[in-house]
This record gives C-alpha cells, structure tokens and sequence, in this order.
C-alpha cells in the first residue's frame, strides 16, 4: 500500500501534467545531495583536521579513498535502480546519507573509543573518516543524484534537454551559494550540530519528500510521457516512436556513450581540482584569496545561460555534435586557468568553464534515455555516474601531483586540455545509436 503509485494521492489526478512535479522534485532531489558533494564537504574540511588533528594530506587521501570505495559501489546502485524505482531508491538514500552526516560529526570521538585514548593514532582515525566519505559519496553524489536525474529523464520524450536545463538553473546557484550557506551555519551553531540539523533535514524531509512526490515513469500512475498526445496521435503510435530499450552491454560498446560519458566525467575531474586548488593556483597567479573565489559567480551565470540554449540545442540537433562546444570550452577552462594571473585568460577561463559547466546537467538527464531508452537506464547511469566519481576523485590529486612536480598547476592543466581534444575525436566519430539501429 505504501508504494502504489496512487498513495497518498494519484498523480493523474492533479491538473497539471504531473512530470513537471516529478522536475521539480527531481530537482530538489539533487540540491539535497550537496551534503555529499565536494563542494558541500569542504566547508568542513577545517574543523575536521581540528578534531581529528590529521594533516591536509592526510585528510585528503581518505577522501579520495572514500570517493574511489563509492564510486566502484555505483553500478550496484544503478542495478537496484532499475529494481526497485526512483521513489523506494531515494528514501533509501536520504536515510543513508542523513545516518552518515550523523556519523560524521562524531568520528574524532569514534576514533578516540577505537584508539582507548582521546588522541588516537592516524591509523585508527584515517579508516573512520574513509567509512564516513564512502557513505557521503555513495549516498549524497551517488544513490540520491542518481534517482532524481534518471526519474525526471522517464517523463519527458519530447523535450528532455529543454526541462534539464531549467532544472539546472536551480542546481546551478543551489551549488554555488551552498558553500556560503554551509559556513553560515557553521559559525552559528558549530560543525558538528550544522551536520546534525543537515542529517535529520536529509532523512527526514528529503526522504519525506521523495516518498510523497516521487514517481519511477508516467505509466505506472496511468500517464504518459509528455502528458496527453497532440492531435491523431494514440498510445500506439506513441509507443512505436519511442526508442529502443539497450542493455548496459550494448550501451558500452558505443562511441555515443562514451563521448558524453568521458566528456561529463572530464568536467567532473577539472571541475572537483580547480574548485579543489583555487586559492592555491590563484596565489601562484598573483591572486587574493577573494580574488580567485570571486570567480564562481561569474561562472554560475555563465553556465545558467549556457544551460538554457544546451537544453535547445540537444532537443534538436545531434548529442555528439552539441558535445563538441562542450569540449571547447574545456580546453579554453584549462588554458585560461594556467594563466589565470592575466585578465584576459582569466575571463577566458570563466567563460570556458561556465559553457562547459552548463552543459552537465542537460548532458546527465537528456543524452542516456535519448541514446539507449528506458528500461535499462539505472544500470547505464550507474555505470556513467561511477565514472563521473571516480574522474572528481582522481582530480585534485592529479592536478597536485603536477605542482608538486615542479611544473606548476599551469603545465599540469596545459596537458590535460588533452583530454577534452581526444573526446571531440571520438565525438565527432560518434553516431546516435537510435538512429544507427534503424
């Protein structure tokens, strides 16, 4: 009873179509992720080494172990996507998300019970905080990003790439506001009851939220996608129109998928590292630290805009070729960040980063369903989001590893704007499978 899609209510009966609940559910699905999303955790990275008294290396390893542990886990999550649907998947996924958050403000003292001491050695204290990142990313960037985006990419056919985009405005400033919001709250009530207060907000109203509003596909609550047929259209020929239904196995010997796949998991890596090592490359740059952060709200309206016609563009042109002015901008992000001192690249940069930052969120909802329909689309998804994961793991340890090299992150970012280059060859190679099976 508590799972039929009519309880508590029957979402046909609404008076609007009810996909654009499910848009701004999904939406709101997303947001709650932040808590387990590197730009949510670093605002408490500081307290963290107070408490635990790790260096930032330290620190940063048990991160990117966590990060890589979670990663690996995703096609699992996918597959029980696939299972069980969005809505059972995201009460799930707040419950665990919000227990971790309540773990989290206690691991210094967990570590300390373990040690039988109130200062316990880094081998005890590194694999508490690894069980804690894992659980962050695992439940926050993966289960609860996974079900929101792959549910809303269910209920539209017609115009995906136009409903992500403006789903993306929201997740967009959301993120971006997130950091100063999270050290509001921090310097209120302290890092451990700001996480507290996160933790129930995540269990309780975001899994509330998405066991009310949630629904896994239009059909399931006697709906299809879109809403209602425009004229002489019937179920029937609507079915027929509908894509293909590939497996995982199929998905992954196209080029299609793996040139959004790699392009997204791309700006995941360069996204996680720059963000990562700003003040850092900044202060290289000649820079202020309120220099180098001023650069994100520039970026948000950039990527905002760029969303918008993204979400047109993949509506009606071909994914692979839309990805090129993608993969551009990634190049332009890498080159214009190496010599971010000069105001000239540092504009370039922003405007680099921002195309390419706003064709995420479009890319992550509209291109799977479009490419390989429905059915299999947790299982895909898994797959994708495991790379995206473990591509923003690798990140700010490459571009370190670069620094520490003697190079400077600039020749670090020169070679990677490689990457991007050998995507668009294979982009530019790439077909739409949909189109290739006919």
């Amino acid at each position: 009873m508590w799972w039929r899609a009519d309880f508590p209510f029957a979402p046909r009966r609404v008076p609007v179509f009810y996909g654009w609940v499910i848009a701004a559910a999904g939406t709101f699905g997303i947001l709650s992720s932040i808590p387990g999303q590197t730009i949510g955790v670093s605002v408490f990275t500081d307290p963290l080494l107070e408490a635990t008294g790790l260096g930032r290396l330290e620190l940063s390893h048990a991160y990117l172990v966590g990060t890589v542990l979670s990663g690996l886990a995703l096609p699992l999550g996918g597959r029980w996507l696939d299972r069980v649907g969005s809505r059972k998947l995201v009460v799930v996924a707040s419950a665990g998300l919000g227990a971790t958050l309540v773990f989290m403000t206690a691991v210094d003292r967990i570590a300390a019970v373990l040690a039988g001491r109130p200062d316990p050695p880094a081998w005890i204290a590194l694999p508490v905080l690894v069980v804690g990142f894992t659980g962050l990313r695992f439940f926050g960037q993966g289960l609860l990003g996974l079900s929101s985006r792959a549910m809303v990419a269910k209920w539209f056919d017609r115009r995906p790439g136009v409903v992500s985009s403006v789903t993306s405005i929201f997740v967009n400033f959301g993120f971006a506001s997130a950091p100063l919001l999270l050290s509001v709250g921090v310097s209120a009530v302290g890092w451990r009851s700001a996480w507290l207060v996160l933790g129930a907000a995540v269990a309780v109203g975001t899994g509330g939220i998405g066991w009310l509003l949630f629904r896994d596909n239009p059909e399931e609550c006697g709906l299809r996608m879109d809403g209602q047929g425009g004229a002489g259209e019937t179920a029937e020929t609507v079915d027929r129109a509908r894509p293909r239904d590939w497996t995982r196995a199929e998905a992954v010997r196209t080029a299609a998928f793996w040139s959004v796949t790699l392009a997204v998991a791309y700006q995941a890596l360069i996204g996680t590292a720059l963000t990562f090592h700003i003040v850092d490359l900044g202060a290289q740059a000649g820079l202020s630290r309120e220099e180098s952060v001023s650069l994100f709200l520039p970026i948000a309206f950039v990527s905002v805009a760029t969303g918008l016609l993204v979400g047109w563009a993949i509506d009606r042109f071909s994914i692979p070729r839309v990805l090129l002015a993608m993969l551009a901008g990634q190049v332009v992000t890498s080159f214009g960040m190496a010599q971010v001192g000069e105001p000239a690249w540092r504009w370039a940069a922003v405007a680099g980063w921002g195309l390419a930052a706003g064709f995420f969120g479009p890319l992550t909802v509209a291109a799977l369903p479009r490419f390989f329909g429905r059915r299999h689309l947790g299982a895909i998804s898994g797959l994708q989001t495991m790379v995206m994961v473990l591509a923003s793991a690798a990140g700010p340890s490459l571009l370190a590893a670069f620094e520490a090299s003697g190079g400077g992150y600039a020749r670090g970012l020169r070679l990677c704007a490689a990457l991007p280059v050998a995507v668009a060859v294979l982009a530019w190679w790439a077909r739409d499978p949909q189109r290739a099976s006919d």
